[in-house]
């Protein structure tokens, strides 16, 4: 029986020996469409191919994309563990056509791959056409399918369009009849909703274009898009009508049941189902960069992962599962997607914290479920505050409340849990990202087509000539940008860094080799057209540039070293990190600029002072060591073999750079002694001490599980130290100490200063007892209601000074009530006493809140036999004194 992956591989390499490239399915965070959450076809990284504005060297594709639907308009999450073929996370098998063969050869090679490749029996298939579409109609005739397999179907499942405008064309699908022991009728039948006849391949002709008035023209290029579902073919090759019965959910359900001390089938079988398909899209998706958050995409993934353990929860699992299935799915999946090994310690690091987490409030919510539920009618929803109450309160989202009613046959009051959230005003959960204007991307895809790529040659010079290629100013082409104005200049080759992975650009002047003096200050250079250009944005501050000139480029030397040497050191921050904390650390994002460098990575909590020092002092380390900074050209395999380092969720090419730095016994690299190896396409130093030194600023957190490292480098951390050299040198002279014995000498002006603050505190209360300064002996204690009373108003003397003054003022009296006032200027405190043998007829906290009320302050509390409160103003001190009286008067 072939494997997931023995089928996988089947259709890749068929479609390669038919001369189409087998191309890496792109990260799930999809980079060239706003509109999508989760990338959920093959055909999205395509899509500018599709449409024209892009071209590639191959003009024949085929990939196993990875495909998520868990939020927006395409939402299989619901339904997930429940049917046969719903899941979160499913891997699109396709083939592509870019403007070369169309419909027949689209046909003839899904007709060989299902029949030859696969061995499905031809007399188990069924197709449908749009209903208008006869070439395609006679295509399958030729192929030898009877027209009564043949169906016409005249609604939009089989037409595609990718909007309101753009491509469209009609489709053909494969069907696969499962038999009449299984209930389901043809597709266009009543009963077509049953599980009997299965589609299997969808192949779309994109052959028209729709305009906004609903009309259409034949496209210049014709194109093919097709997917077929792995999980789905899968289940069929193993001959089974459910996807969960596939050899890979097999393992993943018997590792979650083995976890759990369960039995994987039966009863309990669904929520092993849940647990394995949410496994696959949580691991995928933090393995492309996508961590758990409170919206966007990172709340969906939150979303997935607490569904899941619920499910686990109800398996009776005491203990966090999730991540010690991931080495299952890893073992399962990991060698077709190495990047799921790469982040493997990162994926387990973060099921358990977020199981850990939510198992602290999951019990509660599931109780507050139960109790509200029990207060209901039979089959009556749950109310919308109810839910919103478990989503704000237990952090309970509310596709996993509906789920949890889903078993007891309940639903949620939605408009309810909508108008619940209104009231609080939660923010909006909007998962998309937007990127720029249609028509200006398709403007700088039209230069590149023009003018081609441009070649960067920067990695090794700061100085370049070249010819202008095109200008841009208010997103329209223009011939010149004159003296004063602003714009943007493409020139066939640059010596200048355009901002990207983490680095910004760099800065510098472009001036007319006509006339230097002809000349304007460029102060950012981004990427446009899928990085095919390089846009300097220009200031011309004297003279014009004109396209077709000649120019000399020139970078600004002094700014890029100082951003080399911050992003090499970033690179030894990585590792070092890493060696200090664990291998969980993953780079999370980074500025590389020219006055600092900010590194953010995985970790949950904050470094203490000994890790902190342990990596600067790391990263000092290798720096000394003086070693060359090596750059190779490989392939992304090539690299990973040499243990480098990659960005989660980014996407590399046949070809990557690889930057290298520092030696230690680390087993990586081409020798095993390399300290840092990173696939990186930035500017670095050419040795690792031209960075200098190495100083931390802070380590602070950027988001949930995510740490922020600010540091200096080279001139501007030297600086650093010497501004702090100073002050000690300053400090040091104040105190008449030298340096090394700065410590001891502030160590003994703190003592000092603490002893003299306790002196300062007696001698205040032995003046407060005295009756104070110009005071005499001080008041004089009366007799109210037989009882003997004390008050004082002092000054100079604080709120903490007030207890032993208390108890002294009490063991004066041998028996009676004391109340002290003190005005410290900004506030008043006030504190009552009775002594012991009073306590149970006179309350000190019933004297202390009638003062304090008198003195325009509120409350007051303590025991029976010592009470304290405060107030703002002790002008009326006197009435404090006389309610206290009142009081002991009753």
């Amino acid at each position: 029986m072939a494997s997931l992956n023995d089928i996988r591989s089947t259709f890749l390499n068929y479609f390669a020996k038919q001369g189409h490239e087998i191309v890496d399915s792109s990260p799930l965070v999809p980079r060239n469409d706003p509109t999508l959450m989760f990338v959920n076809s093959g055909m999205v990284q395509f899509k500018n191919l599709f449409t024209g504005v892009e071209k590639r060297d191959y003009q024949r594709a085929t990939t196993a994309q990875k495909c998520v639907r868990a939020g927006g308009k395409h939402n299989d999450l619901d339904n997930v563990g429940y049917t046969a073929r719903h899941h979160t996370f499913f891997e699109m098998l396709g083939n592509f056509s870019f403007g070369d063969y169309f419909k027949e050869d689209a046909i003839r090679f899904a007709w060989e791959l299902i029949t030859k490749e696969f061995g499905i029996p031809k007399d188990k298939l069924y197709t449908t056409v749009y209903h208008t579409d006869d070439e395609a109609f006679n295509i399958w005739k030729k192929m030898g399918v009877p027209e009564d397999r043949i169906i016409r179907i005249a609604t939009s499942d089989n037409f595609w369009q990718m909007g309101p405008t753009g491509p469209c064309g009609p489709c053909t699908e494969i069907f696969y009849d499962h038999g009449d022991h299984i209930w389901g009728g043809p597709p266009g039948s009543p009963e077509e909703d049953g599980d009997r006849f299965i589609e299997i391949w969808n192949v779309v002709f994109m052959q028209n274009e729709q305009f906004e008035d609903g009309s259409m023209k034949a496209l210049d290029m014709q194109s093919i898009d097709t997917g077929m579902g792995l999980e789905r073919i899968g289940a069929l090759l193993q001959g089974s009508h459910d996807n969960y019965d596939t050899d890979l959910f097999k393992a993943l359900i018997e590792a979650s049941a083995n976890v759990t001390s369960t039995d994987p089938y039966g009863d309990q079988n669904v929520h092993h189902r849940v647990i394995a398909d949410h496994l696959r899209s949580t691991s995928f998706l933090m393995a492309d960069g996508v961590m758990p958050s409170n919206d966007g995409r990172g709340y969906v993934l939150r979303r997935i992962m607490r569904r899941a353990m619920r499910h686990a929860h109800l398996l009776g699992a005491k203990d966090p599962v999730m991540h010690q299935l991931v080495p299952s799915l890893v073992q399962q999946m990991g060698q077709a997607y190495p990047e799921l090994g790469q982040a493997q310690a990162l994926i387990e690091e973060t099921l358990k914290q977020e199981e850990v987490k939510f198992k602290q409030t999951l019990d509660r919510g599931l109780k507050l479920l139960d109790d509200e539920l029990d207060g209901l009618g039979e089959g009556a929803p749950l109310s919308g505050a109810a839910a919103f109450k478990l989503y704000d309160t237990y952090g309970f989202p509310l596709d996993l409340t509906q789920d949890a009613l889903r078993e007891k046959g309940r639903e949620v009051d939605t408009d309810g849990f909508d108008t619940a959230m209104a009231e609080q005003k939660a923010k909006a959960r909007a998962a998309h990202v937007g990127s720029g204007d249609a028509a200006e991307a398709g403007l700088w895809f039209d230069i590149a087509e023009e003018c081609g790529t441009t070649e960067f040659l920067g990695y090794d010079t700061e100085t370049a000539e070249g010819q202008v290629h095109a200008l841009i100013k208010d997103g329209a082409l223009v011939d010149s940008i004159a003296q004063g104005e602003e714009g943007w200049v493409v020139v066939n080759q640059t010596p200048f860094y355009a901002e990207s992975g983490g680095q910004v650009a760099d800065h510098g002047i472009i001036s007319r080799l006509e006339n230097r003096g002809d000349v304007g200050t460029v102060s950012d250079v981004q990427k446009f057209a899928d990085s095919k250009l390089f846009a300097h944005k220009i200031t011309m501050s004297n003279g014009a540039l004109n396209k077709g000139d000649a120019v000399a480029l020139d970078v600004d030397h002094a700014r890029r070293k100082a951003i080399r040497a911050n992003h090499s050191a970033t690179h030894l921050l990585h590792e070092a990190l890493r060696d200090a904390l664990g291998d969980h650390v993953a780079q999370r994002g980074s500025l590389n600029a020219d006055d600092r460098l900010r590194f953010d990575f995985s970790h949950n909590k904050a470094l203490s002072a000994e890790e902190m020092l342990a990596v600067a002092q790391d990263v000092n380390a290798y720096i000394r060591q003086n070693t060359p900074v090596e750059t190779r050209i490989m392939t992304p395999d090539d690299a990973r073999g040499l243990g480098a380092q990659a960005l989660f969720g980014e996407k590399y090419g046949d070809e990557v750079r690889v930057v290298s730095m520092g030696r230690a016994n680390t087993g990586k690299g081409l020798h095993g002694d390399t300290y840092s190896i990173e696939l990186c396409g930035g500017t670095h130093v050419n040795q690792t001490g031209d960075i200098g030194v190495f100083v931390i600023l802070s380590d602070g957190a950027s988001a949930a599980g995510i740490r922020r490292i600010e540091a200096l480098t080279g001139e501007a951390a030297f600086q650093h130290l010497h501004e702090q050299a100073k002050r000690v040198a300053n400090i040091s002279t104040k105190l008449k100490v030298q340096p090394p014995q700065l410590i001891d000498r502030v160590q003994g002006l703190m003592d000092e200063r603490k002893s003299l603050q306790n002196e300062v505190a007696t001698l205040r209360r032995e003046l407060a007892m005295a009756g104070g300064a110009g005071q005499g002996s001080g008041p004089e204690a009366k007799e109210i209601n037989g009882v003997k009373f004390f008050a004082q108003v002092l000054s100079g003397v604080s709120g903490k000074d007030l207890p032993p003054l208390m108890d002294e003022h009490k063991s004066r009296l041998e028996s009676g009530a004391v109340l002290l006032i003190a005005d410290t200027g900004d506030k008043v405190a006030v504190a009552a006493g009775v002594t012991d043998d009073l306590k149970g007829t006179h309350s000190a906290v019933d004297l202390v809140r009638a003062a304090v009320e008198a003195l325009g302050g509120k409350g007051g509390g303590g025991r029976p036999d010592m009470a304290q409160g405060g107030a703002k103003d002790a002008s009326n001190a006197d009435a404090a004194i006389a309610a206290a009286e009142a009081v002991l008067a009753g």
